[in-house]
């Protein structure tokens, strides 16, 4: 079943307490996009670079069957830019500068053959630019995604709002579900943000796992503890792609299926955490994407015998 896959394919200069790196790419519609790609070959970009993004990291999406007409190539113009800076728990970190550039002015366009996809992911963008999206959709998806951020909350509340009531799942993490909700308890938030209108909220709790809640389940998946952690960009974008993708190549969106769906995510962004940008994830085998969700399996298997 095929994706579209809307957010940032941008660059990004990181630096954490284990490393830096240079000028590499990112953004979410590339992490989103790279991951989905391991589990479906109908993935559809739609987002906006500049003429300096390189071309062959163009060439070697495409070779991913992840399908460009979405993208928007502005010449004389420069892709969007972020570069951070990680503080030893690696959760918080800085914002050294951000450059919009082709972002600033972005008007999405769905391509046609766009436009009756199966399943949405509304990567983390202006809530106004992701409204745009869904109201070129000739028909309803099966499924809706939103990824968003406390940055829209604080400063676009009103449309963010929109957004939420016409998507199925949103996707958080738990410092945003208590910003959005005004509830501390995550469960609480989860009810209220419920109410708002998705039918699932799955929120993202980095290294401490992530929570799937609908109004009558909830369901936990660990993160996997790890070795080695050099970057965490990108991390949650990840996680949705290999999320969506497991569930549009699965074509069963049950909260049963879900969970499942909910441990792949992990698996993935478990990899995209060991390298900087997307280098893992650009190295990824089938095995290797088995193999760890394997441990994840095992991670959480165990029998016990309750005392009478």
């Amino acid at each position: 079943m095929s994706i579209v896959v809307v957010g940032t394919v941008a660059f990004d200069k990181i630096s954490t307490p284990f490393g830096k790196s240079d000028k590499i790419v990112g953004g979410a519609a590339t992490f989103i996009g790279l991951s989905a790609s391991q589990f479906t070959d109908r993935v559809n970009l739609v987002s906006v670079i500049g003429d300096d993004f390189p071309t062959d990291f163009l060439e070697g999406l495409k070779q991913r069957n992840i399908n460009l007409d979405g993208l928007q190539i502005k010449p004389g113009e420069k892709s969007f830019f972020w570069e951070g800076k990680y503080h030893y728990d690696m959760n918080s970190r800085d914002t050294l500068d951000t450059q919009l550039n082709v972002l600033a002015d972005f008007e999405p366009v769905l391509p046609e053959s766009y436009k009756d996809c199966d399943f949405l992911m509304l990567g983390n963008l202006a809530p106004v630019v992701q409204l745009k999206v869904i109201d070129q959709l000739a028909v309803r998806p099966k499924l809706v995604v939103l990824d968003t951020m406390n940055f829209w909350m604080d400063s676009a509340m009103d449309d963010l709002k929109k957004v939420i009531a016409k998507v199925d799942v949103i996707a958080i993490n738990d410092e945003e579900a208590r910003q959005l909700s005004g509830e501390y308890s995550l469960v609480r938030a989860a009810r209220k943000i419920l109410a708002m209108g998705p039918k699932y909220i799955v929120i993202k709790k980095g290294e401490n796992g992530a929570l799937l809640i609908d109004d009558k389940s909830m369901f936990f998946s660990p993160a996997l503890p790890l070795e080695d952690v050099m970057d965490p960009t990108g991390a949650g974008d990840t996680f949705a792609g290999g999320f969506i993708g497991y569930l549009a190549n699965s074509r069963d969106i049950s909260f049963e299926n879900m969970k499942r769906a909910v441990v792949v995510g992990s698996a993935m962004a478990s990899f995209t955490v060991e390298k900087f940008g997307t280098e893992r994830l650009l190295n990824l085998s089938e095995a290797d994407i088995d193999e760890r969700i394997q441990l994840f399996v095992d991670l959480v298997d165990f029998d016990i015998l309750l005392v009478d």
